[in-house]
């Protein structure tokens, strides 16, 4: 718009004082914070009516504080208290600076917003206070600011987000310590003066507190760090246009919101976490042509891929690219399918929220059809019934190929409720090779450890070839099993971003037939083969046995928080083949699984969208 940008928003108000320097290099004169910035810097109410400068290295940046005062009446209160706090504010000090940001969500998008701020006035009024106040009371802007007053002073802030923020990074039992520490000592008389100087986490420990949030993190600064290096000036014209469209898409991963959760949403959005990872592996496919890769083509490398300082093993190819952590159980869990920008494994563990307490406390209510309100802080809404039944937290990583040593005799349900586990194999720690060819890629992990009081050993190893690109080929191999005593050994696999409750997402067998919706529970006969289809995103993805196996399948649903109240929310389906048999005389026993993914109907769909487009533009 020919205009010069002076200032930016910083999300979530998220800060570390190296981000001053970075932002001023930007050519960013001005930002806003919060005031709790400021106080945990040890300022207090009367020197926050204006802005400070601060500096990086010598670069220089104005830095303002957003009044928490007004995020909590606006839009929610009448008008006539936010005239009346500023009146106060302007009463007490001279010449005072308010400033006032916030999420846009708030005026219409939010459950409720909509009807209380348009249909119902709230807005209206809103500007018709100001301007009847407009003798004492100046709207104006940020860069008005800046160019009619002189800054307070200097400042150097500390690492913070916005209150509320730093509580929800702490974990859950801590947040709920330090909400009934605050409680607890409301009622001093000196609380006031002692509560700046009282903080919560870091923003950072989002990473920690969700490793599903640092295994994107993980993904994203690979592809940052490999674009990097692949922008040289040597680039000829093509590479440099394909190098172009990469950053776009890394910058669309780079998204905050899908990273952490609070309130509600976020992380625990399914389609969030889908939409970062089909910009992550848009830009990965990208550079990869930028590398001159065409055609069919594997390869596989060991590198630590997730920040643990312990190497992962990654087997790529034109179609598909898999995640192991040797570490971590030998676990596949990330699964990138590229015809369709989608992973397999974006899941999310069930895990113990703050907020779940006081689900258990209003267990029974009924489900509200008002489909909440405009503030997210009121009232208890629930969006299904019965939640607080569907409480329940995963006590391994839902990812793939996570080995189980079960009890004989297992029902499918004990399963499901966590127990039954007779080895120490789900997280256990595997050693790990990897070999490679033109044509196949190989990644073999291996690890001794207890079944009950014996010790066995588990290999499994994962191929990828060129010529069957969109199949993981996996074969487990198990020895020194205790001869002629039963085992029960299952290979548990979860699938994400197929969605359930809807009649063309659903399980078929080897005959093909329907076996029912994603959401369902169920054990089958044993048999060879299991099948998810998701038509909307038109994949099919199919498991294969050599040895025929019982599967049990179960929705992972997890119970969060949402704009409108709490829900139940699908995060991915869980499949698990296993195995009842007597150890042989000699100890060993091997199966193969096949890991099929056919987007045959997602291409087909995508290239008649293509076609209907094309046909419109040449009649137009």
């Amino acid at each position: 718009f020919e205009t010069q940008i002076r200032g930016m928003w910083v999300p979530e108000r998220v800060w570390e004082q190296s981000f001053a320097g970075d932002i001023a290099e930007a050519g960013i004169e001005y930002t806003m914070l919060d005031d709790t910035h400021f106080r945990n810097a040890g300022l207090n109410q009367d020197e926050l009516q204006g802005y400070y400068l601060t500096e990086e290295s010598g670069r220089l940046l104005k830095v303002f504080a957003g009044a928490e005062q007004l995020r909590y009446l606006i839009p929610y209160a009448d008008p006539q208290e936010t005239i009346n706090f500023c009146r106060q504010v302007a009463d007490r000090y001279q010449n005072p600076v308010l400033i006032f940001g916030d999420d846009g969500e708030k005026f219409g998008v939010w459950p409720g917003s909509k009807d209380h701020v348009y249909r119902d006035g709230w807005l209206r009024r809103f500007f018709t206070a100001l301007h009847e106040n407009r003798s004492w009371l100046k709207v104006t802007t940020i860069a008005e600011t800046v160019d009619q007053l002189s800054p307070i002073g200097r400042i150097y802030l500390p690492d913070a987000s916005y209150r509320e923020m730093t509580e929800w990074a702490l974990p859950a039992e801590k947040q709920t310590h330090y909400r009934n520490l605050l409680s607890a000592n409301e009622q001093r008389h000196d609380w006031h003066s002692m509560r700046q100087f009282v903080r919560a986490g870091f923003w950072r420990n989002f990473l920690v507190k969700y490793p599903e949030a640092n295994d994107m993190y993980a993904r994203m600064l690979q592809i940052s760090q490999r674009l990097d290096a692949m922008t040289t000036p040597e680039s000829t014209e093509a590479e440099s246009e394909l190098l172009a469209q990469a950053r776009r898409e890394l910058y669309r991963g780079q998204c905050n919101c899908s990273y952490w959760h609070g309130a509600f949403g976020g992380l625990y959005l399914p389609h969030l976490r889908n939409a970062i990872y089909q910009s992550l592996i848009a830009a990965d496919s990208l550079l990869e042509r930028a590398a001159g890769r065409n055609g069919c083509w594997v390869d596989v490398q060991a590198d630590d891929y997730n920040l643990d300082a312990r190497k992962e093993l990654r087997l790529a190819g034109d179609r598909l690219v898999a995640y192991l952590s040797p570490s971590r159980g030998g676990h596949l869990y990330e699964l990138d399918v590229r015809p369709i920008r989608t992973n397999l494994l974006a899941t999310l563990n069930r895990r113990l929220e703050p907020y779940h307490e006081k689900i258990r406390q209003h267990a029974g209510q009924q489900v509200s059809d008002s489909g909440g309100g405009v503030d997210p802080n009121c009232g208890v809404r629930f969006k299904q019934p019965n939640l607080d039944q569907k409480l329940q937290y995963d006590p391994w990583p839902r990812k793939s190929l996570v080995d189980h040593f079960l009890q004989p005799g297992l029902t499918h349900e004990t399963f499901v409720q966590g127990h039954g586990e007779i080895g120490d194999f789900v997280e256990g720690v595997y050693l790990s090779k990897i070999r490679r060819s033109d044509e196949r890629v190989e990644a073999t992990m291996w690890r001794e450890g207890n079944l009950g009081p014996y010790q066995v050993k588990v290999t499994k190893t994962v191929a990828l070839s060129s010529q069957q690109g969109s199949t993981l080929e996996v074969t487990y191999h198990l020895e020194h099993l205790p001869a002629g005593l039963p085992i029960h050994f299952g290979v548990e696999c979860n699938f994400a971003a197929m969605a359930a409750g809807a009649s063309d997402r659903y399980y078929y067998n080897e005959q093909g037939q329907n076996l029912g919706p994603l959401e369902s529970v169920q054990t089958t006969l044993p048999t060879s083969r299991i099948g998810l289809v998701d038509e909307w995103l038109g994949l099919d993805v199919a498991l294969d046995v050599s040895q025929p196996a019982r599967f049990w399948t179960q929705p992972i649903q997890t119970v969060s928080q949402s704009e409108s109240g709490f829900e139940l929310v699908h995060q991915s389906c869980s499949v698990m083949p296993h195995w009842q048999f007597l150890a042989p005389a000699d100890g060993h026993w091997t199966v193969k699984l096949l890991i099929s993914l056919d987007t045959s109907a997602a291409q087909a769909k995508d290239l008649a969208e293509r076609s209907a487009t094309k046909l419109v533009l040449h009649h137009t």
